[in-house]
Parts: structure tokens; C-alpha cells; sequence
């Protein structure tokens, strides 16, 4: 009776068409990007930010435990239950209907309500002619602004770091059980959470008192920190105190609101370099004389193996086809059609497992082959890529320092071409896709791989041997290795598919040793969300925010019971 009375609570607060309960209609919700699933009573989609606090006190009054949701784009599931052992029931709190991005300071700034997404907010500044903080990966299929500052996402663009701000409007739950809403923002909105609130959904606050504070909106310090390649420290990864501060690497331990993050200005030029090469060293002294010698630092480093090239094209294909034909906007679509199929086959129990995958595997067979003929031809030659973007004056920088590199020493394996227009988009695409390529390779071959091992790391600045070299029992049970990621700030995405029958975890346990003993940090980029352990300094934080362990429990692989039982 207490079940069914919280939830007529809640659908008087958000609305019959706000709120699902069966568990067809909120298996999506429940299920991880890549992994990871568990029950929930309801799955609720506030509308306003008051909704939202309403929400969230019924849910402290009932003891219900609270997952914060946006896009569900997070790699490591930390946007969605974790089995059941909870101890209290979960309600899925859902972000995305609350959509809002009020500019600020002719454009120099943004507030962001909790579903806000890149997306809309590049098109939003179009306007001003400014930029947000990221502008590739996650951004193309729905991931929300607020979520990547819970999480330090980002940092792939290299003028602009990991995401931060110390400006956040938040709710926190004391020991006590007492719901407080704090405001950070540098904005007056009252006193009264409810009129402050409705305010700031409203944008009816003063433009002309906005506090110019010191607080920071953005990381100031990054640019410094990856050009110290002599460092024994990765330059950025989750867990790094100096990026901890309130919703800043929160991962759900703090009810959100609102966050304030400054933009960035438009360059007048920008050219792609492309490089292909047969030796990882070649790769290192290229990015030791950029981050050391030159004046001008890229706007982004993206390596790529050849084996995830491969993946890649075959199984990325259909993704790739749709956003360049498309565009990004009908990907967030395209990815709740897909989740609607899963449960919907799943449902139907008779079909295959993984069908819609299969399915739409089946089908790419039949698109065309849209990538650039000269990177097709680098693959038949070189097995390392590497993409550099560079503005204005740094092109001809860079231009000069490759020319005169490959020309000087015979010796070099590889050469380097500057991409038309064309071929940018498509070449930078093609690496935005492998980051799923593996998953759809281990559903569609579910029967002959057991699973895949996804781990982001960050390696020292200082790291010569990057490129991984694995130990022989290790690579025996492994189909494939696929290795691409953040050149310049070390940081990389490593995808392992695992042969069927052999030990996942174990195999896990010791590419996790390896990396210790390497001084890697990890998860990088990811955060810990429930695949990862959260290393004491992280923990703490965790339990510091949420003392009674009703916002987002087990993350970090600690306790999901109360108080942290």
C-alpha cells in the first residue's frame, strides 16, 4: 500500500505522461550504454525544476533511493541501477525534459537546467559566435551539459580540459535527512527554494546582477598541466582532487539544477593534419615537439590502431551513415528507437538475442563506404594514425614542423597530408563511431566472444612506452585489441574482446595490475560509475556529498545500503 501510494504521489507531482512504471516500458532506462541493469519502481521525467524538487523530497520522506538520469550516454554505468541489493527501492529521476540554457554575459557564459545538451547549446551560441566546451563524442548522441560536469567528462578538446565549475545551483541530503538547496550560481534568485527555482526555469532573473566572481566556470589550468611532458602524473583523470568540488565529479551524489560554464570564441581558421605511420615512436616525438616547442597547441589529438579502424568502418557503419547523411540531430532518435526495439524483442521472447543489433548490422551492409579514399589508402601502409586540428597561425606552424620531420630522416615510417574540408568531418566521424563499434562486435558475435573489457586510462605525461604490449597468457584470450584515444594528454580508450570461456574478471584484474604498476590512473574519463573502484580520496568525496547513501548508491563499488552499511 505504501508502494502504491508513493507512486500516485509522484504521478500528481509530474503527471500520468511524465512517469512509467511497467518494466518493458523502463527496461531502456534501466539498462547501461554498454553494460549493467536493475530494477527500478518508477522512472520519473519532471518538466520543471520544481517538479524536480518535489520529486526529490517524496522520495527522501519514502526512502526511496534516487538515480539521477540524463541521456544514459555514460560508458560505465553510472546513470542506472546496479542489480537489486539496495535495501530500498529505486526510482530513476530523468533529467531530459528540462531542457533550458539561459545565456548569459553577451555569451561569454551559460546556465544549463540538467537536460540541457550540447547539442542545443552549440546551436543556441551560433548566435553569438561562440563555442561550448565540447564539441565532439558524446555531444552527437544527447549527453547532457550537467552530466558532463558530474562526471569531468571532456578534455579531448585541448585548450579547454576536463568539464568544471564551481557555479551550481544543487540539492543535497544531509545525515539528518534534511533536503537543503544550495546556490553557487553568482545569481540572486531569493530565498524560498520554490520561488528560486521558478525563477531561474523561467530565466526571470536580473542579467544586469550577475555576480562577476572568482569562482571558476571552466578549468583554467589544463593547457599548463599537458604541455609538462616531463610530469610522472597523468594530466587529467576522474578521481584527481584538484577537480572535485560539488557538482564538479558529483556522479549523481548531488541533486542538480543548474550549472554556470563559460563558452569559448570561434577561431577564423581551422585544418585537419592526418598522419599515418609504423612507428609509435614517430608519434612521440611529434607530440613532445607540439607540446614543448611549439607556440600554438592543437584543438584536438586523436590517435586511432589500425584494428579499430577496421572495427570501425564495419561496425560503426551504420552510425557513421546516419550522421553524415543526417546530421546529429536525429541521433538521440535513433538511439531511443534502438532501446524502444530491445525491450520490445525482448518482450516478444521468441526473437534471437542482441536482434535489433543484428539487424541493423545486416542492413549497413548494404550502405556505401563514405570514407575518404587517401585514409583508406593509409590503412593498406600504416597501422598508427593520428588526427591534429590546428587554428589559425598554428596551422602553418605545424605544417612547417611535419614537412621538415618526415623530409629530414629517410628513416621515418610514415607521411603526413592535409585534409580538404570533405574529408575532415568524415575522418574525425570515423572516430567518433569506434567508441561503440566494439559493442555492436559482441553483440552481433555473442557466440564466439564472452564480452568486451572497456577501460580508459590515463598515462603518465612523462609514459615513452604507450602503446600497450601485453603479456602472452594475456593476449591468447583475446579476439582483438583496440586501442584509440586522446594523444596529447595521454589519455586512451582500450577495448578488449574476449575469447569465449576464458575469465573475464581475472583478465580484468591483471590489465588493471598492469596499469598500476605503469602509474596510470583510470578511469580517466569515464568515472567509476559501478565498473570501477573508487579510490579513497574519490570515495570520500562520494560519502562527504551524500552521507545517508540515497543518491546514486554502489558507485565506485562501494556500499549501496544505507549510511553506507
Amino acid at each position: 500500500m505504501a508502494h502504491k501510494s508513493f507512486i500516485a504521489d509522484i504521478t500528481n507531482i509530474v503527471g500520468s505522461k511524465n512517469i512509467l512504471t511497467k518494466a518493458h516500458k523502463t527496461k531502456r532506462y534501466r539498462t547501461g550504454f554498454r553494460s549493467g541493469e536493475g530494477e527500478a519502481i518508477a522512472v520519473v521525467f519532471p518538466t520543471s525544476l520544481l517538479m524536480q524538487w518535489q520529486v526529490l523530497q517524496a522520495c527522501v520522506k519514502n526512502d526511496i533511493v534516487i538515480i539521477m538520469q540524463a541521456a544514459n550516454t555514460g560508458l560505465t554505468e553510472g546513470s542506472t541501477p546496479n542489480g537489486n541489493e539496495y535495501g530500498r527501492d529505486v526510482v530513476i529521476l530523468n533529467t531530459t525534459r528540462m531542457d533550458k540554457i539561459h545565456v548569459i554575459n553577451d555569451g561569454k557564459q551559460v546556465v544549463a537546467l540538467p537536460g540541457a545538451t550540447l547539442y542545443n547549446l552549440e546551436k543556441q551560441l551560433l548566435t553569438y559566435d561562440r563555442l561550448p566546451h565540447s564539441e565532439i563524442g558524446s555531444s552527437c548522441i544527447g549527453a547532457s551539459i550537467v552530466g558532463g560536469v558530474c562526471n569531468n567528462s571532456g578534455g579531448a578538446l585541448i585548450h579547454r580540459g576536463p568539464a568544471y565549475t564551481e557555479l551550481a545551483l544543487f540539492a543535497q541530503i544531509h545525515a539528518d535527512g534534511r533536503v537543503e538547496l544550495v546556490n553557487r550560481l553568482g545569481i540572486d534568485l531569493g530565498q524560498d527554494a520554490e520561488s528560486m527555482l521558478k525563477k531561474l526555469d523561467d530565466g526571470l532573473f536580473d542579467q544586469n546582477n550577475i555576480e562577476q566572481t572568482d569562482r571558476l566556470a571552466s578549468d583554467q589550468t589544463y593547457q599548463d598541466r599537458v604541455r609538462n611532458i616531463n610530469a610522472d602524473t597523468p594530466s587529467r583523470f576522474n578521481a584527481d582532487k584538484d577537480h572535485l568540488f560539488e557538482t564538479s565529479g558529483c556522479a549523481g551524489k548531488l541533486v542538480v539544477f543548474a550549472v554556470r560554464l563559460d563558452t569559448y570564441g570561434k577561431n577564423q581558421r581551422e585544418q585537419l593534419f592526418y598522419i599515418g605511420t609504423n612507428s609509435p615512436n614517430e608519434l612521440s616525438d611529434i607530440r613532445k615537439h607540439i607540446l614543448s616547442e611549439m607556440d600554438n597547441l592543437p584543438i584536438l589529438a586523436e590517435y586511432m590502431h589500425k584494428d579499430i579502424y577496421e572495427i570501425a568502418k564495419k561496425y560503426g557503419k551504420d552510425v557513421f551513415v546516419i550522421i553524415n547523411l543526417l546530421g546529429t540531430s536525429y541521433l538521440p532518435m535513433f538511439f531511443t528507437l534502438k532501446g524502444n526495439l530491445d525491450a520490445w524483442f525482448e518482450k516478444l521472447g521468441f526473437l534471437p538475442k542482441h536482434f535489433a543489433d543484428k539487424m541493423m548490422q545486416f542492413l549497413s551492409i548494404f550502405l556505401p563506404n563514405l570514407l575518404p579514399k587517401k585514409i583508406e589508402n593509409y590503412r593498406e601502409k600504416y597501422n598508427h594514425y593520428l588526427m591534429i586540428k590546428m587554428a589559425d597561425d598554428g596551422i602553418a606552424e605545424l605544417d612547417g614542423f611535419l614537412s621538415e620531420y618526415f623530409a629530414k630522416n629517410q628513416q621515418n615510417q610514415g607521411e603526413y597530408y592535409i585534409c580538404p574540408p570533405k574529408d575532415s568531418a568524415k575522418i574525425l566521424l570515423h572516430r567518433f563511431v569506434a567508441a561503440g563499434s566494439a559493442v555492436r562486435y559482441q553483440a552481433v558475435h555473442h557466440q564466439q566472444v564472452e564480452e568486451v573489457i572497456a577501460l580508459d586510462v590515463a598515462l603518465k605525461r612523462n609514459e615513452e612506452n604507450w602503446f600497450e604490449t601485453l603479456p602472452k597468457e594475456i593476449e591468447q584470450q583475446l579476439s582483438h585489441k583496440l586501442y584509440y584515444g586522446h594523444f596529447m594528454c595521454h589519455v586512451f580508450h582500450q577495448d578488449y574482446i574476449v575469447k569465449k570461456g576464458a575469465d573475464t574478471v581475472k583478465i580484468k584484474t591483471q590489465m588493471l595490475e598492469i596499469f598500476n604498476q605503469k602509474g596510470a590512473e583510470y578511469p580517466a574519463e569515464h568515472n567509476v560509475g559501478h565498473v570501477y573502484k573508487a579510490k579513497p580520496d574519490l570515495a570520500n568525496f562520494y560519502q562527504q556529498l551524500d552521507p545517508t547513501n540515497s543518491l546514486n548508491p554502489g558507485i565506485g563499488k562501494v556500499s549501496k545500503l544505507k549510511f553506507y552499511k
